[in-house]
């Protein structure tokens, strides 16, 4: 997408400031809802500051277009309607040109948005701009709210807020803006939410309207925990002061837990301490303001990132037994324990266990508050999506079920695709058992999408290897070690009473891939051939017996 605007407005005035960047600002009436500002990718980067008076009140990076450009990024000013508002972009270089073009519009058009090649079709992926670590999944009001680290304003990672979207069915998603943005204190680093359903803090009205409550991180400058609330699930306050103060530089990403048996909230932390040890470390609060250190858990040094980043910490039942319960702390790779939590310490009983064995899947978070009392994950699926003139870049995993299920090797967490998916199965075919065998029509070749799920059960009887082709991708399976590899990425996947059960969701950016009932998850980001819709399936050196397999064409998500 390359398009030339030569629409200029407002009164334009250059400056030499004292830091000796260069800069131009333009005086004009706030009017609409939004500024649009024109993105070119990989142009130099200039600082942008809007001004009321003398309050400044957004700022951020853009690689801002001139004549041409790729993409338009689109600035919320409706709250200073009818005000007189200045818009300053500084640059280091000595020719800098006019800021143009800079219009306002009511619209946040959508044309052009989600259909692009590059999209992933059912995994959420924000309007524009850069995305990453899922934030404050939280349940409230009849909707999934999906708060995620943003770049509003370009397609890498800079100029953190905390973009917002929302879901009636965990499938569906509708973006609403940006719902935190940054501050004199810091950009918007990650964070979780909880429902005050009691109150606990203060922060309802009235006693019937419940807040949301977000916790954040002051990033890059004071290092401080923040909280902001709701009440409306739409519109955010800040506290006006922090709710923790520095620790260490570094030391983020903050989430709250409401632990039942002790009546208190408990807020877990990673820190960095000297000598790069990774820690994790828990205080405890009654009205959520004021928070008293607990205990701490240490999770390996240097690049040892045992519990590094990005905590969660939630109780589920072992095989469904509600009478056996059991802790799970995790950190930003996946990487979690399985312990004891009395509401101000953990002992953990299991540690450095793996939960995913795929690539680029980080920063996973879980909802509070689902209604329907499951523990639903959202991951950052670092997918392939920043293509030339793009206006988005990366992708959420599909949201999947946590639950934890004893092996032979002890107590495991297990991952499987919520059911809610089901509702984007179109085309359906089924296949009942059938030999696999060397120089027989292939099972699959009548069916073929570019989005699909797969549900297969195989038996490998005497076969040394399974190979599955997924629209070029090829999936091995070694019967003899078995290992699971998909694009040099490995996993020891066991079979279970002599058979291999796979779940496979496909989209244009990689597939997700849950092996024996969700005991071994494999996000691969991979793009695939556009032109490329087909399905195979061989068995190596012997017979194996297809048991049953159902292949759906699945529909996208995003409006048509």
């Amino acid at each position: 997408m390359r398009k030339v605007f030569l629409l200029i407005f407002g009164v334009v005035a250059f400056v030499f400031n004292a830091n000796g960047q260069n800069s131009s600002s333009q005086l004009f009436q706030a009017t609409h809802k939004y500024l649009k500002i024109p993105i070119k990718n990989g142009a130099p980067k200039r600082q942008v500051e809007l001004w009321l008076k003398n309050d400044r009140l957004r700022w951020f990076d853009a690689e801002l277009a001139d004549s041409s450009y790729d993409w338009i990024a689109y600035l919320d000013i409706e709250q200073w309607k009818g005000q007189e508002l200045k818009l300053i972009a500084k640059d280091s270089h000595k020719n800098i040109g006019v800021l143009n073009p800079i219009i306002q519009s009511n619209s946040d058009s959508t044309a052009d948005i989600y259909s692009e090649a590059g999209r992933g079709q059912f995994h959420f992926s924000a309007k524009r701009g850069w995305l990453n670590d899922p934030n404050g999944l939280v349940f409230f009001n009849g909707q999934y709210h999906l708060f995620f680290q943003h770049n509003p304003y370009g397609t890498n990672w800079g100029n953190m807020h905390w973009g917002h979207a929302v879901s009636a069915d965990l499938v569906h998603w509708k973006e609403l803006g940006e719902a935190l943005y940054p501050e004199e204190s810091g950009v918007m680093f990650s964070g979780g939410a909880v429902i005050d359903s009691a109150n606990s803090s203060g922060l309802g009205r009235d006693g019937s309207e419940k807040p949301m409550i977000l916790f954040y991180t002051a990033a890059e400058k004071s290092w401080k925990q923040g909280l902001a609330y709701s009440l409306d699930g739409r519109k955010f306050e800040k506290l006006p002061s922090h709710i923790l103060d520095k620790i260490t530089i570094g030391n983020r990403d903050p989430k709250v837990i409401w632990h039942e048996a002790s009546k208190h909230w408990v807020l877990v932390l990673y820190v960095e301490e000297q000598n790069e040890q990774h820690t994790m470390q828990i205080f405890t609060s009654k009205d959520m303001k004021v928070w008293a250190f607990a205990s701490k858990i240490e999770g390996g040094k240097g690049n040892d990132r045992y519990l590094f980043e990005c905590p969660e910490l939630f109780e589920l039942a072992v095989d469904g037994n509600p009478k056996n319960k059991k802790w799970v702390l995790t950190g930003a790779n996946s990487q979690y324990a399985i312990g004891e939590f009395d509401g101000k310490s953990f002992r953990p009983e299991l540690e450095l266990q793996f939960s995913q064995y795929g690539r680029d899947y980080y920063a996973a978070q879980t909802f509070s508050n689902e209604p329907s009392g499951r523990r639903v994950e959202i991951g950052w699926w670092r997918t392939h999506t920043n293509q030339n003139a793009s206006a988005f870049n990366q992708s959420m995993s599909i949201p999947m079920e946590l639950t934890l299920k004893r092996t032979e090797k002890g107590i495991r967490l297990f991952r499987e695709p919520v059911t809610e998916l089901k509702k984007l199965r179109k085309e359906k075919r089924s296949i009942g058992k059938t030999k696999i065998i060397a120089n027989m029509p292939d099972l699959f070749q009548d069916f073929r999408a570019e989005l699909a799920e797969m549900n297969l059960v195989i038996e490998p009887r005497n076969a040394k290897n399974i190979q599955i082709n997924v629209r070029g991708l090829a999936i091995h399976y070694n019967v003899l070690t078995e290992e699971l590899v998909v694009d040099n990425v490995r996993a020891h996947v066991p079979l279970r009473h002599q058979k291999l059960s796979l779940k496979l969701f496909v989209d244009r950016t990689g597939l997700e891939l849950f092996a024996q009932h969700g005991e071994i998850y494999m996000p691969i980001n991979y793009n695939f051939d556009r032109n490329n819709f087909g399905y195979t399936i061989k068995s190596g050196n012997g017979e194996a017996i297809l048991e049953t397999a159902e292949l759906y064409t699945l529909q996208s998500i995003w409006p048509r």
